[in-house]
Formats: structure tokens, C-alpha cells, sequence
């Protein structure tokens, strides 16, 4: 037992701890290969995919993930016979339904049970293992039955043949050179829209071509010399006679070969000018199985010996149809006869039958392949898409083409934004050659970003080239940041390359935006409470000799409004409130949003500081939003009074704000050093490097 071969499994996955796992549960019973990135499974698979009994196949991987792998397996068709489990812990139904649809044949989720993936990997394999024997046999049965058939109609036809006085190898010749000679026209063209089907079915039929001439005096048949016009007319009549003991079956008209070998019967004496017989047809009325089987009858009937006289040569056969010495045919079939003339005789030397070739076998499998689908069970599996929906979405937003590229197989593959966004396919194969990749940029910066990629080290694997690319007929400046793959160490060898495409524009408008919200607060578009300490240190610092104050204010009664009308409402509520401020403090003015209803502004002051709060407090207290009042509590602190510190003038104005509170609540009120005493909650910001105060939640939004 010990020398019985273990079959291989082939594990692809970019974690190297998830294949050890995976290795160590499976390395006792099968022989296992591993692939770190979807690239390498190709690779793999390309040079072994006969000897692989089964992948286990992750999704998210760098280089090519597992849809590649699988798109690319589908189009060399070796998921045909290589059956392909799934392996990740994401968990989108729709992708579980694109992986069963793209050809895998189960899932098992991360984390994984041994017991799961052993039964799993074995049910796998015994599955296609039986499927395949049961195709074998399937095919060999289908291949008997054909045979079967075939043999019966030969019989039959050589009855006809040995009455003829002939070699009894006539039919047999006419059905192989019939085959050959249409699938060469096959390949030629599709003009007669034939199919592999039509072919096998005519060469079948063609062994009744002559079966009317058994109903001819055999005094004719075999005469020696040559015939009268009298004895002439009779010989014709056999394709007439031949076609109506077809047409008279009592059963099996329907069938393709009956209908074939009616065609062939009565017009395989017929001549593509017209000057044939029973009807005269000429060009393409003359079935197209009718043409061709008068070609090899003839070129049969020469090449034969005959009791009216000797063969001749191939050569000389094949000269004399060519020449019209024979008579008219297709130039199209005088052509497919010249492209096989050189293996003619050996396809027509005698062989005996030894049973169905692999070929033979392989092309009914191909047949039953085209009528039937291979379903795999449907289970009820959820843990498939997170990480690819994470990878997806920063990808798009990023709005960079990433792009992975290997040089053995040639292929590229493109992130799902970068494909869009450039109008082309996830995976391209051979890019280099591919007009569409190399239409979008000019042919002389293809040529320097390659020159830079064949001049990178390990060492120095990355480049970077700026140029424009065409999207929608007009060019756009993108960046090229690229990182060739290198593998080996004696020499290294480059084995692709990892980049991506920014567009400029696009890249700096990001940087713009992620600045932007990184200092803004995102509901009321206000500074939020950090960028607006570092202005404001930043403002006092280059002006240490200025007059500033910093007003600290709340909105009242804010908890009413989300209670009452609910949180979109108060969101409402603080956007407006966020307007009203933009609009009625000075240019130079800083003002933030702390947190929840809580907002401060910061200013610079020559004299009556009271007349510049009046005004603010003035325009935004008091009014009415949707039915709700408008009313804010404030409490001011001015560098008169306190030290020009940012945590300082917070304090002061928390204290002011607190005693507004104590005392009823609706106006404004100066910090002076009698508030020193009073304890609020606006020591907690200077203590907690002024946090937004979550405590006070209930007293607006978070």
C-alpha cells in the first residue's frame, strides 16, 4: 500500500499560516503543492493541471485573486477536470453565487473544522473521480453504439459492393476520405455551417451512396467492357432507386443520417456545372454531403482496381481530378483534397479496430459536455465577501488603477475600478500585444516605462513615470508607481510587476478632501475642536501683543428639540445654527464646533469687545427654526483677564458659561476672577487635551 501514488492537491492562498494549516490537516493522505498568490496557481496548474486532483482555491490574494484564477482555469478549460473548493472567510451571497457560477465546486468557510475540509476534499475527489468514470463509460457506450451502427451499415453496404464485383474496401475509403476531406472544408470555411455532428453522421450515410445498385442486372454491374447507352441508363437509375428505398422506410425519417444518405444517394452523381445526373443541380444546389462523397467516390473509383481496368497511382488520381478530367466539382472540396493529399494514403491504409482512441473518446466527452451542466450543491455558506467588499471599496475610492502583471503566463489583471474606468476586462491576457492596453497611452511611453522595468534590481524594484492615459477619447496626467516581482537567487528572475495609476488631478483633490475632513467637523462644516486649538495657538503666537477673546456657547433646551422632533431634527437645528455663525463673524474670526450643541468662537479685538459679542449673540439667539426658538447660553474670556493659553481661555469661558447657566440661562456673560471659585464641567477640557464632552450627550448630538 505504501507505493500507491497519493493524489495532489494543489493550495492556493496568500497566507502562509493558512496553507501550513491546510498542509498539515491533508499531508498524511494526499500530496499536496502550495501557491501563494493567484499567479502562481496559474503557473502550477499550467505544468501540472493533468496530475492535480483538486484545488483549494482562496479569494482575496494579491497578484491575481481567486476569480482570476478561476476565469483563467475556465478559459484554458481545466476546471473541466479539476474540480475547485473555495477557501476564505468572506461572506457575500452574491459572491458565493458568482464563484459556484464561475465553475467551483464547493466552499468551506474560514475559520475551518480538519474533519470539514477532510470529508470535503475527499467527497470532492470521489465525485469527480466516479464523474469521470461514469463519463468513460457513458463515452465508450455512445462510442459502441456509433461503432455499432456504423458496422451494420457497412455490412449492409458491402453486400451491395460484393455483388458489384468490387474490393469490398470501396465504402469504407468513401467514408474516411467523405470525413477527412469535410473537415478540412470545416476549417476552411463556415459557409455550409457544418458541424462536427454533420460530419461524423455524412461519413456514415456515405456508405449508402451506391445501395440502389442492387436492384441493377449484375451482367451490367460487372460487365468488363464498356457499356452501351442502353446498359448506361440503366447503371443511373441506382441513385434514383437507392433514394426511394430511403424515402419508402417505413420508420426513421426524421433521422439526420437517413436524411443525409437520401441527399447522397440521389445526387452523388451529380456535377458542380450542371452536366451531372438524375435532376442536372449544379453549384450549391447540390447538397453539400452529396458533393463531397462524389469527390471520393471517384477519386476511390480511380485509385481502385476494377474489372473494367487497373488503378492508378494516388498522384495521377489526384492529378486528374484536379485537372477536370473527372468531371466538375467544388473548388472549395478540389482545394481541401489538395491540403490532404500528402496523408491521404495513410489515412486510408487499412487498421484494425482496437477499440476507441483517447481522441475518440475525448471528442463524445466534448459532445456531451455541450448538452449537459454540472450543478454543485447549494449550501447555505455566509462568510465569504467581507474582506474583498473591504479591498473594493478603498479601492474605488481611492480611484487608482491597480494593476498586476506576470510574465509566464503573460496576463494582466486590473483592479475593479481600474478596469471600468479604462473599459477593459479584470484579466487581459498577453497586455504587451493587446491593441486596446497599448491605444491608451503613446507607443513612446510604453516604451520608457518597460526600459525602466527591465533596468530595475531586487535592489531597486521600484519606478515611477508620470504620463497621460486616454479615458474617453481625452488624455488625463497620471502617476505610474511600479514594483517589479522578482523569484529565485541564481540569478533572480523578474517574474512581473505590481503598480498602480493615480490620476493627478484626482490624487490632489483626495489629499484636499482627506485634509479637509480630517479638520471639519462633518455635520456643520465647522472647524472641529483640534484644528481650531491649532489656529488659534498658531494666531497667538505670531501675535503676542493682541487683544483676544474666546466665547464659549451652548444652545438651550437643545434636549427638547431631539425628544420633541427627534436627532435628524437637532441635526437641523446645528447646521443652522453652524450657518447663522459663518455669516456674522468677521473674516479673521475662528469659529468650531466643540461637540454636541456646544460651538466656540475666537477673535481679535481693538476696543468694545461687549458691542462684537452683542452683535454674534444677537443674530443667532432668538430666532426661529421650523417652530423651534432659537435660544443660547455664552460665556466669554478675553486676554485682559486671563493668560494667552488656548486651554486657559477655554476654562475661563467654560466657567463664564456656567454661571450664565446657574442664573437662568439665555445670555451672555464676561469671565472676571470672581468665577475662579466655581467648579464646572469645563475643567474636564484642559484635564482631557479637550475632548468633546460625551457626558453631555443629553444636551445635543454626538
Amino acid at each position: 500500500m505504501s507505493n500507491i501514488r497519493k493524489q495532489k492537491i494543489l493550495i492556493v492562498d496568500d497566507s502562509e499560516m493558512n496553507r501550513s494549516i491546510l498542509v498539515d490537516m491533508l499531508e498524511n493522505e494526499y500530496e499536496t503543492l502550495e501557491a501563494e498568490d493567484g499567479l502562481q496557481a496559474v503557473a502550477v496548474l499550467q505544468n501540472h493541471s493533468a496530475e492535480i486532483s483538486l484545488v483549494l482555491l482562496d479569494i482575496v490574494m494579491p497578484k491575481l485573486d481567486g476569480f482570476g484564477v478561476l476565469e483563467v482555469m475556465s478559459q484554458r478549460r481545466w476546471i473541466e477536470a479539476t474540480p475547485v473548493i473555495m477557501i476564505s472567510a468572506e461572506n457575500n451571497p452574491s459572491r458565493i453565487d458568482q464563484a459556484f457560477e464561475m465553475g467551483i465546486t464547493d466552499f468551506i468557510s474560514r475559520p475551518f473544522d480538519a474533519q470539514i475540509v477532510h470529508r470535503r476534499v475527499k467527497n470532492t475527489i470521489l465525485l469527480y473521480a466516479k464523474q469521470k468514470d461514469l463519463e468513460n463509460l457513458v463515452a465508450e457506450q455512445i462510442y459502441e453504439k456509433q461503432q455499432n451502427s456504423a458496422l451494420m451499415v457497412d455490412i449492409l453496404s458491402h453486400i451491395v459492393e460484393f455483388r458489384n464485383g468490387e474490393s469490398g474496401m470501396h465504402v469504407l475509403h468513401v467514408r474516411t476520405l467523405t470525413e477527412l476531406l469535410l473537415r478540412r472544408l470545416m476549417e476552411k470555411t463556415d459557409r455550409y455551417g457544418l458541424t462536427s455532428d454533420d460530419v461524423a453522421s455524412m461519413g456514415m450515410a456515405s456508405a449508402l451512396h451506391d445501395i440502389g445498385k442492387i436492384s441493377i442486372d449484375e451482367k451490367i454491374l460487372n460487365k468488363p467492357g464498356k457499356l452501351t447507352q442502353e446498359e448506361f441508363a440503366i447503371m443511373k437509375t441506382h441513385s434514383i432507386i437507392g433514394a426511394q428505398m430511403l424515402e419508402s422506410l417505413p420508420v426513421y425519417q426524421g433521422e439526420r443520417v437517413v436524411k443525409f444518405a437520401y441527399a447522397i444517394c440521389r445526387w452523388h452523381h451529380e456535377r458542380y456545372d450542371g452536366r451531372g445526373y438524375p435532376d442536372g443541380l449544379k453549384g450549391d444546389e447540390i447538397p453539400i454531403a452529396a458533393q463531397t462523397v462524389a469527390l471520393a467516390d471517384v477519386y476511390d473509383a480511380l485509385t481502385s482496381k476494377r474489372v473494367y481496368k487497373p488503378p492508378f497511382t494516388h498522384e495521377k488520381a489526384v492529378e486528374m481530378i484536379v485537372n477536370g478530367e473527372c468531371g466538375t466539382f467544388n473548388p472549395l472540396l478540389l482545394e481541401c483534397l489538395a491540403d490532404i493529399a500528402d496523408s491521404l494514403q495513410e489515412e486510408m491504409a487499412p487498421k484494425e479496430h482496437t477499440g476507441p482512441s483517447k481522441a475518440e473518446l475525448e471528442s463524445v466527452m466534448q459532445d456531451m459536455s455541450r448538452h449537459q451542466e454540472l450543478s454543485a450543491s447549494n449550501r447555505t455558506l455566509q462568510l465569504l465577501e467581507h474582506e474583498r467588499m473591504k479591498y473594493s471599496f478603498f479601492a474605488a475610492m481611492s480611484k487608482e488603477v491597480q494593476f498586476e502583471y506576470t510574465v509566464s503566463p503573460p496576463m494582466v489583471s486590473l483592479n475593479s475600478f481600474g478596469a471600468k474606468w479604462l473599459g477593459l476586462e479584470d484579466v487581459i491576457m498577453d497586455p504587451l500585444h493587446d491593441q486596446r492596453v497599448r491605444g491608451l497611452a503613446d507607443e513612446s511611453d510604453w516604451r520608457t516605462m518597460l526600459d525602466m522595468l527591465e533596468h530595475t534590481t531586487p535592489d531597486h524594484p521600484v519606478v515611477s513615470y508620470e504620463c497621460r492615459l486616454m479615458h474617453e477619447n481625452k488624455p488625463r496626467w497620471f502617476r505610474f508607481i511600479m514594483q517589479t516581482v522578482w523569484e529565485g537567487d541564481e540569478p533572480p528572475q523578474m517574474t512581473g510587476t505590481i503598480g498602480k495609476a493615480v490620476d493627478i488631478h484626482e490624487m490632489r483633490t483626495n489629499l484636499e478632501s482627506l485634509e479637509r475632513m480630517a479638520s471639519y467637523d462633518g455635520l456643520t462644516d465647522l472647524l472641529n475642536l483640534t484644528s481650531a486649538r491649532k489656529q488659534i495657538e498658531a494666531r497667538m503666537k505670531t501675535h503676542p501683543d493682541s487683544n483676544f477673546a474666546l466665547a464659549f456657547f451652548d444652545l438651550d433646551h437643545f434636549k427638547d428639540a431631539n425628544n420633541t422632533y427627534g436627532h435628524a431634527f437637532g441635526n437641523h437645528v446645528l447646521a443652522h445654527v453652524a450657518d447663522l455663525l459663518r455669516q456674522n463673524v468677521r473674516g479673521g474670526d475662528i469659529a468650531a464646533r466643540v461637540g454636541g450643541d456646544e460651538f466656540i468662537i475666537f477673535l481679535e479685538y481693538q476696543q468694545e469687545l461687549e458691542a462684537i459679542i452683542r452683535r454674534i449673540y444677537g443674530s443667532i439667539s432668538g430666532g426661529d427654526f421650523q417652530g423651534f426658538t432659537i435660544s443660547m447660553s455664552m460665556g466669554v474670556a478675553a486676554t485682559e483677564l486671563v493668560e494667552p493659553v488656548f486651554n486657559s481661555l477655554l476654562k475661563a469661558a467654560d466657567q463664564a458659561l456656567y454661571a450664565v447657566k446657574q442664573s437662568g440661562r439665555g445670555r451672555f456673560q464676561f469671565y472676571d476672577r470672581s468665577l475662579r471659585s466655581l467648579e464646572t464641567a469645563g475643567d474636564s477640557y484642559a484635564d482631557q487635551s479637550l475632548s468633546p464632552i460625551e457626558s453631555q450627550e443629553e444636551e445635543g448630538q454626538a
